[in-house]
């Protein structure tokens, strides 16, 4: 298990499970394990997400971007639920934006 903390300074576990459940599912993120921490460390925007959730974004080339969905539960605690890459992100959802 790896903690990187979100820009509001919470740490956030990526654990062996969610990193399987990642890949099982989103193949293409095989080798991307630092850069889903690297996300959440350092994005370029954190979107609103269901039920509580955030997703931080960063883009990774050329109109592809890395978003990772991750939950905070407390100002100590939080988890990364999922992970993927898209070309489409909804900037009106936007809470937060790198300056």
């Amino acid at each position: 298990m790896d903690i990187a903390y979100s820009v509001d300074d919470v740490p956030i576990r990526l654990t062996a499970e969610r990193w399987f459940h990642i890949v099982e599912n989103h193949d293409d993120l095989a080798g991307y394990y630092d850069d889903v921490l690297g996300v959440i460390e350092n994005p370029d925007m954190v979107l609103r997400g269901h039920r509580g959730s955030l997703i931080a974004v960063r883009g990774i080339g050329k109109g592809r971007y890395l978003a990772v969905v991750y939950r905070q539960l407390s100002e100590s605690e939080g988890f990364v639920i999922t992970a993927y890459s898209t070309s489409k992100v909804d900037r009106r959802k936007a809470i937060w934006k790198r300056e």
